[in-house]
């Protein structure tokens, strides 16, 4: 069994999705006066971002902890994009 699997983002809440959107700029670094919005402008591009297929939301198992990640991110830890369901949506 993979430590990590991918969540998709329909499937959380509003307000957890925003949570680890939020936790996901302050981890990066972001400065948050670079868009009109400040935080609120990063999480809007940032759900772009996940829609486009440039982040991903990833569980890890062991550590019971779920984060956003880069797919550069996600693929140091050995993990390809499943496209299975994501093409049954077109």
């Amino acid at each position: 069994m993979s430590r990590f699997i991918e969540v998709p983002a329909r499937m959380l809440p509003a307000d957890t999705l925003d949570a680890l959107l939020e936790t996901f700029v302050t981890r990066q670094g972001y400065d948050t006066t670079d868009t009109g919005a400040g935080m609120a402008g990063w999480i809007s591009e940032l759900k772009q971002q996940l829609e486009r297929g440039e982040l991903l939301i990833a569980h890890d198992i062991e550590l019971e902890m779920t984060e956003v990640m880069t797919l550069e991110q996600w693929r140091k830890f050995g993990r390809d994009i499943a496209d299975d369901e994501e093409e049954g949506d077109i």
